[in-house]
């Protein structure tokens, strides 16, 4: 009983023994205690900042693939609207050879002109210009461009989206006063800003400025002209050697204003846009929101 008692004890003393040897050792030895190493440092950028960029290189991927597939319809329908206008004869035919000149320029595959022209030679059918106008959130303007070969299915499907994206329809020439017909060759950021401006003034260009992305990052320049003098601008820029961006360049209507909205109504314009651009028979969408192209 006594022994069991005093065991514990006996241990105690037995290591304070050799804790006071070892340590009058390494006093002895000169001996000095191991250098601590640095820690490894994490990763800069945590899971949830990774994937938020992720998210957004998506979103901005996904926008130029929607904007590519409205590029290849509208040509698409040039095309057959070439064709049925003035057959399928590109000798004879120019406006089916500008038609074309537009799809070799913007890459548009084979098959979908192939397509488009076999479509136009068999249908009577015919497409239509038609544009629509509407107010955005916080009074904001937008014009609606379709080609269409049914208005009555356009109109309705333009409406539906307008009113159930938040806007309103508007009456004709209501908001079309906010913005200018003109054309735009979008130039690739890859030129650089002094070789872009010095090819769009030999050109003959009106204007130019840069393009910028979600996070204020030059991602081409916009090289603003005449509505007349589209087509020889963007000949003289590929003369030139200039790369350009096909998708995003064409006649356009640009904003005589740009109008500065809240962070709610911005999000919901947004909203508005990308239900507009959804709908088949739509082509482009022009607004007057600050920032919003």
């Amino acid at each position: 009983m006594l022994q069991r008692l005093l065991a514990p004890l006996a241990t105690a003393t037995a290591v304070g023994v050799r804790s006071s040897f070892a340590g009058s050792t390494r006093q002895l030895m000169g001996s000095t205690p191991r250098p601590v190493l640095p820690q490894r440092r994490e990763l800069l950028a945590t899971p949830v900042c990774m994937g938020r960029r992720s998210a957004k290189i998506a979103t901005r991927k996904g926008k130029a693939d929607a904007a590519k597939a409205k590029l290849f319809g509208k040509i698409g329908k040039q095309i057959a609207q070439a064709v049925r206008q003035g057959g399928p004869d590109q000798v004879a035919n120019a406006r089916l050879r500008d038609a074309l000149a537009a799809a070799k320029a913007a890459q548009v595959p084979t098959e979908i002109i192939e397509r488009n022209i076999k479509r136009a030679s068999e249908s009577k059918a015919d497409y239509a210009e038609v544009t629509y106008e509407a107010y955005g959130l916080g009074g904001t303007g937008f014009v609606i461009e379709c080609l269409t070969d049914n208005v009555n299915r356009s109109a309705s499907d333009v409406k539906a989206a307008i009113t159930k994206g938040g806007g309103k329809v508007a009456d004709p020439g209501s908001v079309l006063f906010n913005f200018q017909r003109q054309g735009l060759v979008m130039i690739d950021a890859c030129e650089g800003e002094d070789r872009a401006f010095e090819a769009a003034m030999e050109a003959g260009a009106a204007d130019m400025q840069p393009a910028l992305d979600d996070d204020d990052k030059v991602v081409g320049y916009k090289v603003l002209t005449a509505v007349e003098d589209y087509g020889a601008v963007s000949s003289s820029l590929a003369e030139q050697g200039i790369k350009t961006v096909p998708e995003a360049s064409g006649l356009v209507y640009g904003p005589l204003v740009q109008q500065e909205v809240d962070d709610d109504q911005f999000e919901g314009n947004e909203a508005l846009l990308e239900r507009l651009l959804a709908v088949d028979d739509v082509d482009a969408v022009y607004t007057t929101v600050a920032g919003l192209d």
